[in-house]
């Protein structure tokens, strides 16, 4: 058992779909909901972008790193915020992460929309996983609960 938290880093075939969906985004193509994520480097200072599938669950919006405890994680944990952009509509929020307890519903819901993308990373657990299993999931998949400012 590694010591490290879980990531997986995508392949060369993901990194191309992820530049492709963050190009669309940032011109004002979103996918099922898709935007692009800015966040600030904890060690750069830079905006790094990601596409991100926002995902609401029970009236409140939420950033699921279906990865793991990928680099924007590390970031949104030092930041506490970052910009969605879709086109030219950029809107601030503010990130707060989800205990691993209130994680299984939102993971749910979310691999009930996104599961034909990010099932993948999930080593087996989909939408149709007993609670059990998602909740053993829930460790690996940092949640954070955003509020858009504005």
């Amino acid at each position: 058992m590694s010591s490290q938290p879980y990531y997986l880093k995508g392949s060369p075939i993901n990194v191309r779909f992820n530049g492709v969906i963050g190009w669309l985004a940032r011109h004002g193509l979103s996918l099922m909901g898709s935007a692009e994520m800015s966040v600030r480097g904890r060690k750069s200072g830079q905006m790094q972008r990601i596409p991100v599938n926002p995902h609401t669950y029970e009236g409140a919006q939420f950033l699921v790193s279906a990865r793991g405890h990928s680099q924007w994680v590390r970031n949104m944990r030092a930041a506490g915020g970052g910009e969605l952009r879709v086109g030219r509509k950029v809107r601030s929020f503010t990130a707060v992460e989800v205990p691993d307890e209130e994680k299984p519903a939102i993971l749910r819901t979310y691999l009930e929309k996104w599961g034909w993308e990010v099932n993948q990373y999930f080593n087996g657990v989909t939408a149709k996983s007993t609670d059990a299993e998602i909740a053993a999931a829930a460790p690996d998949h940092p949640v954070f609960r955003i509020t858009v400012e504005g």
